[in-house]
């Protein structure tokens, strides 16, 4: 992520990751204040046995573009929607989403680390069964929850329902 200030939203990436046993690693490397290191991390991160790289980035956004064009390796990008952005993240949306052709970028929806983590999950599952039999449990699970949400609301009732629990988004 290219400042501390991005860890609120990076963190779901790293949770999920850790949820199934991936080895991570979290960093700051800002595309405009050190470039330099910016450029060693993505140069070296495949000789270091990294396979995925997400990169998460508010304002000009340049953090995931800028290490794509740098690495062989799949970047996934996250657009943040900074405290301060007036555009509520549209602005960084708007910078990792429009890639010049031969430097793709995966780009996720604003603030959507954790879809970021799972794609990361799917992509590393197509060489590691373990991963991907963990991807599938979670797809599973997810379908249970709402399959569950649902009975819950056909038995409550909307009224009820809202006045009985804070909904999960």
């Amino acid at each position: 992520m290219g400042s501390d200030s991005d860890l609120w939203v990076m963190k779901e990436a790293a949770e999920i990751l850790d949820s199934f046993g991936v080895t991570n690693e979290v960093k700051i490397v800002s595309a405009h204040r050190t470039v330099k290191k910016m450029i060693y991390y993505a140069k070296t991160a495949k000789t270091r046995g990294i396979q995925v790289i997400i990169a998460g980035a508010g304002g000009a956004a340049h953090l995931p573009g800028m290490v794509a064009a740098i690495t062989p390796l799949p970047v996934i990008g996250v657009p943040i929607m900074g405290t301060s952005s007036r555009l509520h993240g549209l602005d960084s949306l708007l910078s990792i989403v429009q890639m010049p052709p031969g430097v793709p970028v995966a780009t996720l929806a604003v603030n959507g680390a954790r879809n970021a983590g799972i794609f990361a999950c799917q992509i590393l599952g197509l060489k590691n069964r373990a991963i991907a039999a963990k991807v599938e449990r979670y797809k599973q699970n997810l379908e249970g929850d709402v399959l569950r949400r649902a009975a819950r609301l056909d038995r409550l009732g909307i009224k009820k329902l809202l006045k009985s629990t804070t909904l999960i988004r």
